[in-house]
């Protein structure tokens, strides 16, 4: 943070009329939180952080906090911004927002704080030689929250605010108004769009923004979380990147793409894509073939972080295009890891993989960091992933599926938290104070819903919250 940075920011509130500047961070609930500045005093706040109890990592996305040791009524941590994510929020006028880290008050890093999990990743990334491009590919479901007569015995739903069919035009036209100013909330914080449509689900739609370095692509989730919902309140609607927020309508993804560039002489990415080999059938070069071994090696740990619901095991189902198995192929969207064909006249640096397994309920610090924790892995033990797989896992046979080493994922978020447990380099690399904040805030979502029948309770504590 270097005071030319703070100057630009107070800069920008003055012109732009900014009367609150928003903190965020994401929790281990996966929910976004954060406290604002007012700009009288921001120069101070963004040096010294706002406080925040150390306990707030410990809150489950119910707002249970729970019992972690270090993590009580006695500590406290600072909200500390990155002013280099500033931006002004369309859909909040006069509020700002940047992105945080937390931070010890003697201004160390604190060992909970999940941006600083990705930052290290990255630190070992660039030891290996290589950086990472990433990007979040994001569904949500748009629709009307309606009150149940019997409320609060019956809890409210998502209508959705239209039933057309996959990629239908008729879809666009029901959803323009809202989708348009999206894209003008996106693109007026630097988030650039490259595809829209209506998706498989009634009121659902993906909306896709450029790729970036892995720290900036999960800051850019946490902005295009909030940018869908706020822009959504605006008009009267709710938006919901849960997993599954209506029991009969498709799961929303957030598929995690990744690629590696190398590093140059300086330290800097040097440009070439260390995943691409249009030599080999698959475009992929022997890194990329590591990294998918790495993944599939950590995979049934790695679901607890990247797919970190209750309600993203309704999603995780065989034959959805959701990805239940562990297998990589070229192109398969049934399989957990997809290789992308590259675009054409551009075979070089559009080759990445897809993690499908993924969703927004994850947070996004947490997730990146361990898809590149594990991908390394598989780097420096140079793991075989084995044969691709490219059929449909499901119309394999068991004996097909184990002769291949296919197995099926978690199928539930308490199973998904046992493999995490048993994965002994994750827990490692998670630390003590956050694998065991974390585990207890996700062992008490699983205890919770396990108490209710109705998936409607379960998907309605979802839809309003992610």
């Amino acid at each position: 943070m270097t005071d030319g940075a703070i100057e630009t920011v107070m800069e920008r509130t003055g012109q732009e009329d900014i009367r609150l500047v928003r903190f965020l961070y994401a929790d281990h609930g996966g929910i976004i939180r954060g406290k604002a500045a007012g700009t009288a005093r921001l120069p101070e706040r963004i040096s010294s952080g706002i406080g925040h109890t150390v306990a707030m990592m410990a809150m489950s996305m119910l707002d249970q906090l729970q019992p972690v040791a270090g993590m009580g009524p006695v500590g406290e941590v600072r909200i500390v911004p990155d002013p280099d994510t500033f931006v002004t929020l369309p859909y909040a006028p006069g509020a700002a927002a940047m992105l945080s880290d937390l931070i010890k008050p003697d201004g160390s890093p604190w060992e909970a704080c999940p941006r600083t999990f990705l930052k290290q990743a990255i630190v070992e990334l660039a030891g290996e030689g290589y950086a990472m491009q990433s990007a979040f590919e994001p569904e949500f479901t748009v629709g009307h929250r309606e009150t149940s007569p019997a409320a609060p015995t019956i809890p409210d739903r998502l209508i959705p605010i239209d039933d057309s069919l996959c990629y239908s035009s008729t879809g666009f036209h029901q959803a323009h108004n809202f989708a348009m100013e999206l894209v003008a909330a996106m693109e007026a914080q630097g988030l650039e769009v490259e595809h829209y449509y209506p998706e498989l689900g009634h009121g659902q739609h993906e909306l896709s923004i450029r790729y970036a370095d892995a720290l900036r692509a999960a800051d850019n989730h946490v902005l295009y979380r909030e940018t869908v919902r706020g822009v959504a309140f605006r008009h009267g609607l709710w938006a919901s990147l849960a997993p599954k927020p209506i029991p009969d309508q498709a799961g929303n993804g957030t598929h995690l793409h990744g690629s590696l560039i190398e590093l140059g002489t300086d330290g800097n990415p040097g440009g070439r894509n260390a995943f691409a080999d249009p030599a080999d059938r698959n475009g992929l070069s022997p890194v990329g073939y590591h990294f998918i071994g790495g993944l599939l090696a950590h995979l049934p740990a790695l679901v607890a972080l990247t797919c970190a619901s209750v309600n993203s095991y309704r999603r995780l189902t065989p034959q959805t295009w959701a990805s239940a198995f562990t297998c990589y192929g070229m192109d398969n969207r049934e399989a957990a890891i997809r290789i992308c064909s590259p675009l054409r006249g551009d075979p070089g640096s559009s080759v990445n993989l897809e993690l499908k397994p993924s969703d927004s309920s994850a947070n996004p610090y947490l997730a990146l960091g361990a898809f590149i924790y594990a991908g390394l892995d598989g780097i420096r033990g140079k793991l075989d992933p084995g044969e691709a797989v490219n059929v449909d896992p499901a119309i394999l046979s068991e004996s097909e599926r184990a002769a291949g080493g296919t197995h099926r994922l978690p199928a539930s978020l308490n199973a998904a938290l046992d493999a995490l447990e048993g994965d002994e380099l994750l827990m490692d690399l998670l630390g003590p104070l956050r694998s065991s904040a974390y585990l207890a805030v996700k062992r008490s979502e699983a205890a919770h819903f396990a108490h209710s029948t109705d998936p409607y309770y379960e998907c309605f504590q979802h839809f309003t919250k992610i």
